[in-house]
């Protein structure tokens, strides 16, 4: 069957079945492959990708569900919070191996953009279920701080 899903800001058109998981739509048909497979079971955070706003575990996600929602992969990502979080990674050398990190930085700029000053509990709640086997989670966590630190000063434009 076909379905239409806006990814991205564009409208793509896939013929797969309705119960395929929109991550292997993304990354295996419309070939958008930052955003990784890890568990299956929206475990690990991996495939993390923001529909309509919110970080949402795509590999348990059906493309039927997707239909008709605003999905953003980490290609896609282009707000003010996605360029700080980004530069911040950088700034503080973040990722390890990096496996986790497209599925990192999409939970994190979701975080931004709801919270400009999320606490470290909110980030700790926000960032639960995105597992970093690196262990780089005290980077992580100061870079949403500094993130947020630098949408605060030039006035939300990173």
């Amino acid at each position: 069957m076909a379905y239409q899903l806006t990814i991205n800001g564009q409208t793509h058109e896939v013929d797969v079945e309705g119960d395929m998981p929109l991550l292997w739509v993304v990354r295996d048909h419309l070939n958008f492959t930052g955003t990784k497979f890890g568990c299956g079971v929206a475990q690990c955070g991996a495939c993390t990708m923001q529909v309509d706003g919110v970080a949402t575990r795509t590999c348990v996600l059906t493309v039927a569900n997707a239909v008709g929602r605003n999905i953003t992969t980490i290609e896609g990502l282009q707000s003010p919070q996605a360029r700080a979080v980004q530069a911040a990674w950088v700034e503080l050398q973040v990722p390890q191996c990096g496996y986790c990190q497209s599925g990192q930085v999409m939970s994190a700029t979701a975080l931004l953009e709801q919270n400009s000053a999320p606490t470290d509990a909110e980030i700790e709640a926000a960032m639960a279920g995105n597992i970093c086997r690196c262990g780089t989670y005290s980077r992580i966590k100061a870079g949403i701080h500094m993130a947020a630190a630098q949408l605060k000063n030039t006035g939300g434009a990173a």
